[in-house]
């Protein structure tokens, strides 16, 4: 339950990263197909599957909670070293991933080649076309309304999808969507309520927010999560062409993202960001290799 709780840890800091993927992280720590297979099959032995649904989310809160401060931090002051460490982790997966596509059997033809293009250009797109809101996010949460709540909706459902496959990142989707900020800043309100629990202005901002959002991430994850099982086990193949141009698509939507270079760069950054990323890459290989 411990390894699971830390699990989930890891799991819910990748989310406070924009452009990393908590799906990538699941297949570097080896939990990937036991996540899948839990929400998938709940309901046939929930004892067994709340053993590690329990500790798991309880560690993403956890890590989303605890870390977001941290992270902000550590992007505001030392963006290039940190975000090269996360586009470490993205590269060094990509031969593993790259091995399971050239499985015996699997020859490149122009459908694969397709399945890993296609995804690689619209993650390569995308990196071009992200919102980046200038509003200040308690003002933009004090003047939200219905039609603003179903957006925050429909944003959770797609990033829910989004959190459990591989190479692609949830928070991107929420920044794409424009609710990133807003939503992080919701998140982050959560610990004033410790010291405020009867602030009923601060309940009502952080529910019209996180309600919403919330409600699109457990039913986008409930169908994308049986939807990726059923497919891995028909169209190995074919998915793992896709999580590789996926792979490939936000190593360059990572480096691109201007968090990436929001903090000051000099000689002795780069080479701190050399380390950092070499760092990322030998950790997820290394990890990686052992469960895949």
């Amino acid at each position: 339950m411990l390894k699971t709780f830390l699990h989930g840890l890891a799991f819910g800091i990748t989310q406070i990263v924009p452009g990393v993927s908590g799906g990538t992280m699941a297949v570097i720590l080896g939990f990937y197909n036991q996540l899948i297979e839990s929400i998938n099959h709940f309901t046939k032995d929930c004892r067994k599957h709340l053993r590690f649904l329990a500790p798991f989310f309880t560690g993403v809160a956890l890590g989303i909670i605890a870390f977001s401060s941290a992270i902000n931090y550590l992007l505001i002051k030392f963006s290039l070293p940190t975000m090269s460490f996360f586009i470490g982790m993205t590269t060094g997966l990509i031969p593993l991933i790259y091995k399971k596509v050239k499985e015996p059997g699997y020859k490149f033809k122009v459908r694969q080649i397709t399945l890993i293009l296609i995804p690689a250009l619209l993650l390569f797109l995308i990196s071009y076309f992200r919102v980046s809101p200038d509003a200040d996010p308690a003002e933009a949460i004090s003047m939200i309304g219905i039609p603003f709540m179903i957006l925050i909706f429909f944003a959770g459902l797609t990033a829910a999808a989004a959190l459990i496959t591989p190479g692609v990142s949830g928070s991107l989707i929420l920044l794409l969507f424009g609710v990133f900020h807003i939503i992080t800043y919701s998140v982050s309100s959560v610990r004033h309520l410790l010291t405020d629990i009867a602030d009923i202005s601060l309940w009502l901002d952080i529910c019209k927010v996180l309600a919403p959002f919330a409600i699109g991430v457990i039913i986008g994850g409930l169908s994308m999560a049986r939807l990726i099982e059923k497919l891995l086990k028909e169209y190995s193949g074919a998915i793992y062409s896709i999580i590789l141009g996926l792979l490939l698509g936000s190593v360059y939507a990572l480096f691109n993202d201007p968090i990436t270079f929001q903090s000051d760069i000099s000689a002795i950054i780069i080479i701190i960001s050399v380390i950092t990323f070499l760092s990322g890459c030998a950790a997820s290989f290394l990890l990686g290799k052992k469960r895949l």
